[in-house]
This record gives C-alpha cells, structure tokens and sequence, in this order.
C-alpha cells in the first residue's frame, strides 16, 4: 500500500464516581492541562483494557503474549513438536539466545529450579513461539534466522501497540496505533470515600470495625482519542487486506467498549461513550485535545458536561479543518450529537462499512 491512510477515533464518555487508573500511591491519576488538574486514564491502562478485549474475538494464535518467560512458551512448543525432547528448556535457551536476546535465571528461586528469563518484558506472538520451536527441532539455524522468525508473522496487537527490545533494536516492531492519554474535559477534585467493615465474627456488642480505610477518588467526563495507520498495519500484517481490516473494525470496537478494571468491583464504573467520531484521513492524524483546553464549564439548564463536551468537540474539529488540514475523507460518528459529521450509525454498522472501506482501499 502506497498511499497514506489513517482512521482517527474520538470518544467523549462520563465516568462516574471511580478509581479506574492509579498511581503508586494509590490516588487516581491526574494531569494539569489548561492551568487545572484533570483527571486521567493512561494510554498503557487503556491500551491493556483493548488487548484484554481482543482475547474475545481473535484466535489466541493471532495475538501476543508479553512476558519475561518466553523460554517457557518456546519449550512448550518444542514439547508439541516432539514429544520425546529431552531438553526442550535447554532447546529453547539456545534458540532464544542466538536472536541476541540476553536470558538471566528468576532470582526469586532456587538455583536447581530456576528458569532463565528475560531482562524486561517480551512481547512475542504465538505464531512466533510456534516458529522458534521448529527451528530449534531442526538445529540448523544461526541468528538471521532466528530474527527473521521473530521479525514476522507479528500478532495484531504487535503490530498494532508495537514492541521494543533494548537488547537488540533490530527485533523492534514499530506500533501502528497511538493512543492518548484520557482526560477530563473539565476540572475535577479529588474525594475520599471513608469505609469500615464490620467482622462478622465480633460479638454482638462490640460496635468497633474491624477495619477502616479510605479510597480516592473522582468522576469525570473524559476525552478518549486513539489513531491508526493503516498502511503501516498493512505492512505489519504481511500485506493481509482481510487481517488488516478485521484488526481495524476490532481496534475500534475495543477501543469503544472497553474499560480499565483499576478498582471495577468497589465502584462497577463500567460505562460507554456517550458519543463517538471516527475519521478517515489521508494527510495526518489529528487530535482534537485542544477543544478542551478551556476547561468546560457545567451546563447551565443540565448541570452535566457531556452536552457541552461533545458541542466543544464539533467546533473545534471545524475550526481545525478550516485553518490546518483539509477534512476527513469520511466520517461517521455514534451516540448523541456530532450531527454535522457523515451519517449517524449504531457501533456495529460504523465497524461493517468501516472494515469494508479499508479492505476496498487495501
């Protein structure tokens, strides 16, 4: 694929009373933008909560896996290959190592027990797994092929998030998906939520807790962007219109419906957006944060921000495409207003026509 596509995708969506993302003191996370804190759901808590939905609608054979036990996945591999591999752990130390990627020993075990691990975490895909243990049952292999095994057959989410390995850069794979930052469209002040529970083994006239406790927290209404590059996804897929288009339509839907799980049983913040835009542009993505750099203010007649959210987020998009860039090939958009971008469609038809526009493209 020549030519240059992107598929931008823009959510407003409320947030009530929640703790979705933490920092390490356990306080929501927050950002000061437009000179007041917002609050903020990192890129790395969404982009988990999108491959943990990725593990409903894909064969895990298309997906990757990231962890330090690689050895384990290779060894298992060679086990299914060849049952009777008598060192299928030492197979796959050997095979591993030669791709330059450095093995240390789990310092948490004992030494008869220990697995050698990587230094940092690995993103591999299953198909790249599968592909080592056959070069390590055939014994005839050398570090190009190795890398050319690791280099290919990527799973969507490698090659949509992307994977860097600091000990041999050349084993990177460059992300075809960017996504931001989540934050409030508003400003927010934290709260504390002041708990007690009660033992249930106390006797009947202790009126004491058994324990007490306080949990942050904070609700918001959110401005959610994400980007992909398709011709880059392309590439990445082997050149697979049908993979390529079927990993755009299940980046979007995951990127809609999904939600980070921090705190999800104490608060059951599930939501969905309340209104969706998605783009098609063939110059560069664009994201729209800046129609919120004046913090919204609450309704007057509503005494809620969404209205006035999605009312900030069509202007501005205007605004932009009449001074900086051209607008979008297409638009489709989902949910409450944004009535001056392309047809208004409920989210599995924008996935069918979407997935339809890039496999004609592709």
């Amino acid at each position: 694929m020549n030519k240059r596509l992107f598929i931008d995708v823009h959510a407003i969506q409320t947030v009530p009373p929640s703790c979705v993302n933490r920092d390490d003191t356990g306080s929501p996370k927050t950002a000061t933008y437009g000179g007041v804190r917002r609050a903020r759901v990192s890129s790395q808590s969404w982009k988990k909560a999108i491959r943990t939905s990725f593990q409903n609608n894909f064969d895990e054979k298309g997906l990757g896996i990231r962890t330090k036990k690689i050895t384990e996945l290779v060894a298992d591999e060679i086990r299914k290959i060849d049952p009777n591999a008598s060192d299928a752990m030492g197979m796959a130390v050997k095979v591993i190592s030669a791709a330059g990627i450095k093995l240390e020993a789990d310092s948490k075990k004992k030494d008869e027990d220990a697995i050698p691990e990587t230094k940092a975490l690995f993103f591999i895909s299953a198909k790249q797994a599968e592909n080592l243990a056959r070069l390590a049952c055939s014994d005839t292999y050398g570090k190009k092929e190795v890398q050319a095994a690791l280099n290919s057959e990527h799973g969507i989410d490698i090659a949509l998030f992307g994977r860097m390995v600091a000990d041999d850069p050349s084993l990177n794979a460059d992300a075809s998906a960017q996504v931001a930052h989540a934050i409030s469209t508003h400003k927010v002040d934290n709260e504390y939520d002041y708990f007690t529970a009660v033992d249930d083994r106390s006797p009947e006239d202790n009126a004491g807790a058994g324990m007490i406790g306080t949990v942050e927290f904070n609700s918001s209404t959110l401005y959610r962007y994400a980007t992909v590059a398709i011709h880059d996804l392309f590439n990445q897929l082997s050149e697979d219109a049908e993979a390529t288009s079927n990993a755009v339509g299940e980046f979007i839907r995951a990127f809609v419906s999904s939600m980070p799980t921090g705190k999800q049983n104490t608060f059951a913040n599930r939501t969905v957006p309340n209104a969706v835009l998605v783009c098609i542009r063939e110059d560069q993505p664009v994201n729209l944060v800046g129609a919120f750099e004046t913090p919204i203010m609450p309704d007057q007649n509503s005494g809620g921000y969404v209205k006035k959210s999605i009312d900030a987020l069509e202007r501005y998009e205007h605004e932009v495409c009449s001074s900086f860039v051209p607008e979008p090939i297409i638009s489709w958009h989902v949910g409450e207003g944004l009535n001056s971008f392309g047809d208004a469609l409920d989210l599995k038809s924008m996935i069918e026509r979407l997935e339809d526009y890039v496999r004609g493209k592709l």
